[in-house]
């Protein structure tokens, strides 16, 4: 050893390690970080070692959910085939990046087709046109990418809201299938009572729960509410629970709501829809009371629209103002609120419901809780859809089957440790399928006392009124509340010190650039045109507007004003 320590060779590299030394670790440090994933990576895949078939799925779906229809679907497949099938789950985010990763796939899959087998030379017009459901009818491009079963390499979109689904459907990557073996359209031959108004009906209070055309279906039923902790409310001198969205605007919640960005996540921007909604209902019934009133049914319409849009988006700018931060992922705002780190938050009821019960007492009792603002919040559904070109559309169309079927309506809504209820976890989802509310039924499920298809006539969903607005509320909330938060959140506690000054809550909810004529007007003009350019200018214009208007309430509100 001594020998070979002093060999020259030896002494040139601990030498030149010596001179290096801190390159070396560098380097040394570098390769560990590269390497770590893959030395750490479990000895074991979700994937079995050997599978028949494999079905493509990508989904926003938690964990729970995909581990429960993953493992009662496979063993379903096993017993009806014999074979052996692997679920590959893709969960690339929300709703809004399956959009984006949908689009792109769709449209590198297109170029190819187009490139390829059409031989046509590929342009930002063909880009543009291929997927545009507003494209002219004798658009080649677009007419192409009809007529083809060009594919994005996945069989299902499973798991979302309806407005998504629908946007999917209208830009031709989601199919109602062949209408024999294949696709929702087989489904409705081959089980006509499940889309029927007794099973599955096409819409209920305003809201669409399946495609007309069978491109989508609602899988189960899924409404908006607040989840939040009794505990921290008790402590920060609120003894009511919270009952309406309204409650969440109050200065005493100041840090303590939890908000998920709706430019991340189309459940957050449809429950902001819905408050919107609610306001625009009681600004016409403010209307309707006005003895003697001149207007028409029509006017009266319209300026209800138009004023509870501006009161709708006021409250939506006082919870943001309450908020400690905005999350990329709505499946947070629970687990947030479950820990103490939150006072409330805006979710999905079965987030909510979940929460609830993983901090159940033996008593019964939970210091979390979930409330669906009666009059506040639609019944909306939870679809899933063949995606076009899916590699296994038979099977594709086997796991649906499985979905709307018995087993997976119960599934979603039965108690862990009923016959055909989850293994592992209570979804707290409640079935689409009106059929299924039956008493043998309701006594096994989690929130049979629900009645969710009598609740659902409480609250109207008007399309007409917001519908279209959808991407304008995300897009503005975005930039009023989110990108400039920190500027609103510091003004508002300002003014709640200073005792709630007039002008300077006057300058604070000056909503005049994003009023309900801008947002039907310039907004949406510029987000349907789709263009990056012109939406990122109207997005730092607006922003530093914002900003600007934030900052000169708290220098008001400092003032006493």
């Amino acid at each position: 050893m001594k020998a070979l320590l002093q060999h020259p060779r030896t002494q040139a590299l601990l030498s030149w390690l010596g001179h290096w030394r801190k390159e070396t670790a560098v380097c040394l440090l570098m390769l560990a970080t590269l390497a770590g994933p893959f030395l750490l990576k479990p000895t074991q895949s979700t994937a079995p070692a050997h599978y028949d078939r494999r079905l493509i799925i990508v989904s926003p779906h938690h964990d729970r959910i995909r581990e429960e229809f993953g493992h009662a679907f496979v063993a379903h497949w096993k017993q009806k085939t014999g074979k052996t099938l692997f679920i590959d789950w893709r969960v690339p985010g929300g709703t809004s990046e399956i959009a984006l990763l949908i689009k792109s796939e769709a449209l590198a899959a297109f170029q190819q087709h187009w490139e390829k087998k059409l031989h046509q030379m590929w342009s930002p017009a063909v880009a543009v046109a291929c997927l545009n459901p507003k494209a002219a009818a004798d658009d080649p491009a677009r007419q192409a990418y009809l007529n083809s079963n060009v594919g994005t390499g996945i069989d299902l979109f499973f798991g979302g809201g309806a407005f998504d689904f629908e946007q999917q459907a209208r830009a031709g990557t989601l199919v109602a299938g062949d209408g024999i073996k294949t696709g929702l359209s087989a489904l409705a031959k081959k089980h006509p009572e499940w889309f029927s108004d007794a099973g599955i009906p096409e819409k209920l209070s305003g809201e669409p729960f399946r495609d007309p055309q069978g491109r989508w279906c609602g899988t189960c039923l899924s409404s908006s509410g607040i989840v939040f902790n009794r505990d921290v409310l008790r402590r920060i001198g609120i003894q009511a629970d919270p009952t309406a969205w309204a409650d969440l605007a109050d200065p005493r919640y100041y840090g303590q709501i939890a908000l998920s960005d709706p430019g991340k996540s189309g459940s957050v921007t449809k429950a902001l829809e819905m408050l919107i909604q609610q306001q625009i209902e009681l600004a016409l019934e403010r209307l309707k009371s006005v003895p003697k009133s001149k207007l028409t049914p029509q006017q009266m319409e319209e300026q209800a629209v138009a004023e509870g849009w501006n009161e709708g988006l006021r409250l939506i700018l006082r919870i943001s103002a309450n908020a400690r931060y905005f999350t990329d992922f709505s499946t947070k705002i629970p687990l947030e609120v479950a820990k103490g780190d939150a006072a409330a938050g805006m979710c999905i009821d079965f987030y909510g419901r979940s929460a609830e019960e993983d901090v159940r007492r033996a008593d019964g009792t939970s210091r979390v809780g979930f409330i669906a603002p009666l009059g506040g919040t639609s019944i909306s559904v939870d679809p899933i859809g063949l995606l076009r070109g899916a590699p296994s559309p038979e099977l594709a169309t086997a796991f649906m089957e499985f979905v709307l079927g018995d087993a997976g309506q119960k599934l979603w809504s039965y108690r862990v440790g009923e016959p055909g209820g989850p293994r592992r976890h209570a979804l707290r989802r409640l079935p689409v399928r009106h059929d299924l509310y039956t008493p043998e039924n309701t006594a096994r499920m989690s929130d049979g006392a629900e009645q969710p298809f009598e609740k659902a006539r409480a609250f109207t969903y008007h399309p007409e009124r917001t519908a279209a607005l959808f991407s304008a509320i995300r897009f503005i909330v975005r930039v009023i509340c989110v990108d400039s938060h920190e500027e609103l959140h510091t003004a508002w506690r300002q003014i709640i010190d200073k005792g709630m000054p007039e002008r300077a809550v006057r300058v604070l909810e000056d909503l005049t650039r994003v009023k309900h004529e801008a947002a039907t007007g310039n907004i949406s003009r510029i987000l349907s045109a789709r263009d990056k350019v012109q939406e990122t200018r109207l997005a730092r214009e607006l922003g530093d507007a914002f900003r600007n208007q934030y900052i000169k309430a708290a220098r008001i509100a400092e003032r006493g004003m």
